[in-house]
């Protein structure tokens, strides 16, 4: 039996959004196709060590609404995901009851915004704690928050080289923390 998903609304702590970013001129692969070849190639993308993504539904090589991966995750938690939409040029998944998080992430691959010949591709997370162990863990300690940063950022880096282009500066990163009294923005590189 598949497992339900897990919204935001239902976790626990501060809503945290987030966006890791690379731009990348002069790509050997056209957008479509790199993009393809993420899709098909899911778990190549991610530090196993880190997030081991594994595909628990669908077939392999290929990605469909309602497939599902478990992710063997750094830490004292593992957590599922499951597709939850695919367009022409990104794709979500959402996570499932017992992933630490409660939230979605899409991922998504365009044209760079003013760069001729540049691609951007990003990863967009809208999430909270799953409840306040994962919370405390999570936001107080900061454990979890590292090795997130670490997963998306290398995943980032992967889908540069795999561009065949030149990577323009570091992966960019950007965290706005909502809670019931305040807004926080914070950037890295």
């Amino acid at each position: 039996m598949s497992k339900s998903e897990q919204p935001a609304h239902t976790g626990s702590g501060p809503l945290f959004e987030r966006r890791y970013w690379v731009d990348v001129q002069n790509p050997r692969r056209t957008a479509a196709e790199l993009f393809e070849h993420i899709k098909c190639n899911l778990p190549e993308f991610s530090p196993d060590l880190l997030a081991d993504f594994e595909k628990a539904k669908g077939q392999a090589h290929e990605l469909r609404v309602d497939d599902e991966f478990r992710i063997k995750i750094l830490g004292p938690w593992n957590g599922d995901v499951r597709v939850d939409e695919i367009g022409n040029d990104y794709f979500v998944l959402v996570t499932l009851e017992s992933h630490p998080e409660a939230g979605r992430i899409r991922f998504s691959l365009g044209p760079h915004p003013q760069l001729p010949d540049a691609l951007r591709f990003e990863i967009h997370s809208w999430a909270r704690s799953r409840d306040g162990l994962v919370a405390f863990t999570y936001d107080t300690l900061g454990m979890g928050k590292r090795v997130q940063q670490q997963t998306w950022e290398t995943f980032c880096e992967r889908v540069a080289e795999a561009s065949g282009g030149l990577l323009l500066g570091p992966v960019h990163v950007e965290t706005v923390r909502q809670s019931d009294t305040n807004t926080e923005v914070t950037r890295d590189a």
